[in-house]
């Protein structure tokens, strides 16, 4: 039985950056300025009563009324949930004892409007309710939104481009990828607003026709957010002559 010739084994590249195989570390960073996809807004809806029946009675027929108001405009709010409840009871001020001389009830609500067409009519209705107070609204982006996997993927172009200058300067190239570190992407709202005028006219509003009041609609106007993306990326060069 021969035996196989003897065959030279190949070098594995060294562990670590060599002149044979240098390497360049860069950062890539990438800013998004876009449309929000999303507003949010608060509603804290009150009640008092000479006795705790009359709060929780006054305090459901208001919150309930703001809830089936919501409910008018369909797929406009994308969601809606019920965040604190409160009945406190109000002491009197003076004389002695713990005597009650009120409840004071209190409820918070958060809606998510996607369509932005029906938030200025939307807002305007929610604040002409009796005893309830609109905060809002806060603009973002959907968690799943297409803006963050543009930014994080022109993080990485970037930080290829950036390579790349830096091995022209040494009259070399690119010659492979070792790793890329995704070290964080954030979203924030910008500090100034812009984007579609005259948002929320009622002509556009599915509740229009649903007993909407004749008063006009705010205009609001949506605030661009500011997407970013940060990646660390490290790459092998060919050796250059220096």
């Amino acid at each position: 039985m021969s035996a196989e010739p003897a065959t030279e084994a190949t070098p594995l590249p060294a562990a670590g950056p060599t002149a044979e195989h240098p390497r360049v570390a860069v950062r890539g960073e990438a800013h998004l300025e876009v449309d929000p996809e999303v507003a949010r807004i608060t509603l804290t809806v009150t009640a008092r009563g000479t006795d705790r029946r009359d709060a929780v009675g006054n305090l459901t027929r208001r919150n309930n009324a703001a809830l089936e108001l919501l409910k008018t405009y369909g797929d406009a709010v994308a969601h809606t949930e019920t965040g604190t409840l409160s009945i406190t009871p109000e002491t009197a001020q003076r004389g002695r004892g713990e005597r009650i001389r009120a409840y004071n009830g209190r409820v918070t609500l958060t809606a998510e409007i996607t369509d932005f067409t029906v938030l200025g009519e939307l807002t305007t209705r929610l604040a002409d309710l009796d005893h309830t107070s609109v905060h809002g609204p806060h603009w973002s982006l959907r968690p799943d939104s297409p803006a963050h996997r543009r930014a994080r993927q022109e993080a990485v172009r970037q930080a290829v481009v950036r390579a790349r200058e830096y091995a022209e300067a040494l009259g070399t190239t690119l010659t492979g990828v070792i790793d890329i570190a995704d070290i964080g992407a954030d979203t924030g709202a910008a500090s100034r607003s812009g984007g579609r005028p005259g948002l929320g006219g009622p002509a556009a509003a599915p509740g229009a026709s649903r007993g909407a009041a004749e008063e006009p609609a705010l205009a609001l106007e949506p605030r661009r957010q500011h997407v970013r993306a940060t990646v660390n990326a490290r790459f092998t060069m060919a050796p250059p002559t220096l």
